[in-house]
């Protein structure tokens, strides 16, 4: 069994056994159909992944690689806001006539900052640190500006990722204000285990480990009849995780960087509505 879908089955039945409803109150998220999306949830969701063992993919239903490391790179690298520089449509519902989803995500790892070893944006501000001053306890992003929010189309959901160098290994814990399990999950646990092996490539360094803080983690009230029927599949083994090891700039990455050797998984055959 994968030890991302065991993670994930735990999660999932924690919230349908023990989740707190949130039905009787005004909610922002809404469906299509303009009816009020809300949720069950638990606060403060905690998970830990050793990438030196395994790549954290789930086999209950299909992860698309390639399409999850595309929009980390859109963020991280590009340091876009705009739709037209991602290939795929996941983000078309918050952006404006021009593509643009405000000063939020990319846009705000790619504003400088002065430091006394120069100008940097916070990407590079880690890169540099990785390299030079790896037992650094301040390696970090944060991307939940507040003098930004209001140009915001969407407030950033995984919004701050702190580094740490424990002897050869790249460790990184990851914040993220809210989650929707079923859709979301594995995606962001995926890209930045991605992340974290780019970063460790970069620096000369191994990955380590992953931690995945979630403070609202919840199932939408549409989406639990699916989680129940996810639940039913036996996951499968976990597939083996491939990064070209010839690149040493982590702006020379690309989608096809990385892949998935012998990922088996169940398939689902349902489209999951998805919240606005």
């Amino acid at each position: 069994m994968s030890y991302a879908d065991e993670v994930l089955i735990n999660n999932l039945q924690d919230i349908l056994d023990n989740g707190i409803s949130d039905e009787a109150y005004p909610v922002r998220p809404h469906w299509d159909d303009g009816t009020p999306a809300h949720t069950i949830k638990i606060f403060g969701m905690v998970n830990r992944y050793d990438l030196s063992k395994e790549f954290p993919v789930i086999t209950l239903r299909r992860t698309a690689i390639k399409s999850a490391v595309d929009e980390l790179l859109w963020i991280w690298q590009k340091k876009s806001n705009n739709i037209h520089d991602l290939n795929s449509h996941i983000w078309d519902s918050w952006a404006d006539e021009t593509g643009s989803i405000g000063k939020a995500y990319g846009y705000q790892l790619g504003v400088k900052h002065h430091y006394p070893e120069g100008d940097f944006d916070q990407v590079d501000r880690v890169l540099y640190d990785l390299k030079h001053n790896p037992t650094s306890r301040r390696i970090l992003t944060n991307i939940y500006n507040h003098h930004d929010l209001s140009e915001m189309r969407l407030y950033p959901c995984a919004y701050s990722v702190t580094f740490n160098v424990s002897g050869d290994r790249l460790n990184a814990i990851l914040n993220q204000r809210s989650q929707d399990m079923l859709t979301a999950n594995n995606w962001n646990v995926c890209q930045y285990a991605v992340l974290v092996h780019m970063f460790a490539q970069v620096s000369g360094l191994k990955a380590g480990e992953l931690v995945h803080v979630v403070a609202d983690a919840h199932i939408y009230d549409r989406h639990i009849p699916l989680v129940k029927e996810l639940l039913k599949k036996e996951p499968l083994p976990a597939p083996t995780f491939k990064i070209d090891g010839s690149i040493t700039d982590f702006y020379k990455f690309t989608p096809d960087s990385v892949k998935l050797e012998n990922y088996d998984y169940h398939e689902f055959g349902v489209k999951i509505p998805v919240a606005i």
